[in-house]
C-alpha cells in the first residue's frame, strides 16, 4: 500500500566502505524525482539523536558519486543503544517531520535500526554497506569489489618486491568472520595459499604446502590471510612457525589495514548503490519497513532485516576447489 510519506532521511553508519556515497546521492535524487523531501543525517545515530539533520536536494550530491567514505559522516553511538537514547532520536524525527529513514551499514547499523523499528513502529529500510561482504540476503555489498580490487592492486605490488628478494610474504586482509576478500583476493593475484576462517587449514599443511611450492622452483611465495583466521593467534605468529620450521625462508608481513576501505568505487560498486538508493525510496514509499535492499542473481531484492542479521553468508566452495588447483 502506499503511504503519506513526505519526508525521508538517509544516514550512514558504522565503519564506512566505498559506495556509500553513491548511495547517498541515489537516495536524495530518487526523492527528487518523486517530489519527497530528502534530510541528511550526519554522523550516524549521534547525529539523529542531537537532530543533526541537513535538507537535501538533487544538486547537493553533485560530483560524489566517484568520492570513498561518506560525506555524512559515520560514528558508532553508545547512547542510541539505549532505549532513552532512542527516544530521544524518535522524538527529533517526529518534530522535523521526517517519516522513514534510510540507513546504509552494517549489522551493527541494522540491528540498531531493527529495534528501533519495533520500539516505535518507524519505517526504515536497511542498504548494507561493508566491505567484508558478510550480510545475508544480498550477493555483493557496498564496498566489497572496490576493496577487492584494492587488495589484489596492493599483492600485485607486494609479488614485485617478494620477486626480487625472493621472499615469502604473508599478506592480512580484513575479514574478522569471513574470508570473502582473502579468498577472491588470493585468486586473482595468484597466491600460493589462501588462509580463511571457514576452512582450517592447519599448520602442517601450511609447511607442506610451502616446501612443495620450493621445491617446484618458486623462489617467492605470497600467502594472503583474513584476519579471523584460526591457525595462528595472528599473522606474526605465522610468520613466526615458518621461520622456526622452514628457515630457508626469508618471510616479510604486510597488513593492509585500512586502505582496503578507502578509495574511489569501482563502477561496479556505483551501479549497485544507485541501484540499491532507488529501492529503498520506493520500499519506504510503498509502504514497507524493516526490509534490507540486496542483490541475487542480478536482481534487486528486499529481505527482513532480522533474517538478515540471523543468517550467514557461505564461502564459495567451487572458488575454494578452483584455489587448490591454482596453488598446484
Amino acid at each position: 500500500m502506499a503511504t503519506n510519506i513526505k519526508k525521508i532521511a538517509v544516514l550512514t553508519s558504522g565503519g564506512d566502505s566505498p559506495g556509500m556515497n553513491a548511495a547517498i546521492r541515489s537516495v536524495v535524487r530518487t526523492c527528487a524525482f518523486l517530489d519527497v523531501e530528502c534530510v541528511a543525517i550526519y554522523r550516524g545515530y549521534d547525529g539523529m539523536i542531537e537532530g543533526d539533520f541537513v535538507p537535501m536536494n538533487a544538486r547537493s550530491v553533485n560530483n560524489i558519486i566517484n568520492k570513498g567514505g561518506t560525506i555524512l559522516k559515520s560514528a558508532r553511538c553508545e547512547e542510541f543503544r539505549t532505549p532513552e537514547g532512542r527516544k530521544l532520536a524518535y522524538d527529533q524525527l517526529i518534530a522535523e517531520g521526517i517519516g522513514g529513514f534510510v540507513v546504509i551499514g552494517g549489522d551493527g547499523s541494522f540491528r540498531g535500526a531493527t529495534t528501533f523499528n519495533e520500539e516505535f513502529d518507524f519505517p526504515v529500510i536497511g542498504i548494507p554497506g561493508t566491505i567484508d561482504n558478510d550480510i545475508f540476503g544480498t550477493r555483493y555489498t557496498l564496498g566489497f569489489d572496490t576493496a577487492l580490487n584494492t587488495v589484489v592492486d596492493a599483492i600485485d605490488k607486494i609479488r614485485d618486491t617478494a620477486s626480487s628478494h625472493n621472499r615469502l610474504f604473508f599478506i592480512e586482509v580484513m575479514g574478522r568472520d569471513v574470508g570473502h576478500i582473502a579468498l577472491n583476493a588470493g585468486v586473482a593475484a595468484g597466491a600460493e595459499e589462501i588462509l580463511i576462517p571457514e576452512e582450517n587449514l592447519g599448520l602442517e599443511r601450511l609447511l607442506d604446502s610451502l616446501k612443495r611450492s620450493k621445491k617446484s622452483g618458486k623462489s617467492s611465495s605470497i600467502v594472503v590471510v583474513a584476519e579471523g583466521d584460526k591457525i595462528g593467534k595472528n599473522v606474526f605468529e605465522l610468520k613466526e612457525y615458518v621461520e622456526e620450521h622452514l628457515p630457508i625462508y626469508d618471510v616479510r608481513v604486510s597488513v593492509l589495514g585500512h586502505m582496503q576501505r578507502g578509495g574511489a568505487p569501482t563502477a561496479f560498486d556505483r551501479v549497485l548503490a544507485s541501484r540499491m538508493g532507488v529501492k529503498a525510496v520506493e520500499a519506504l514509499l510503498e509502504g514497507k519497513t524493516n526490509l534490507m535492499v540486496g542483490i541475487m542473481d542480478s536482481k534487486i531484492v528486499l529481505t527482513p532485516i532480522t533474517e538478515a542479521l540471523r543468517g550467514h553468508t557461505k564461502i564459495d566452495k567451487e572458488l575454494i576447489r578452483v584455489s587448490d588447483i591454482m596453488t598446484t
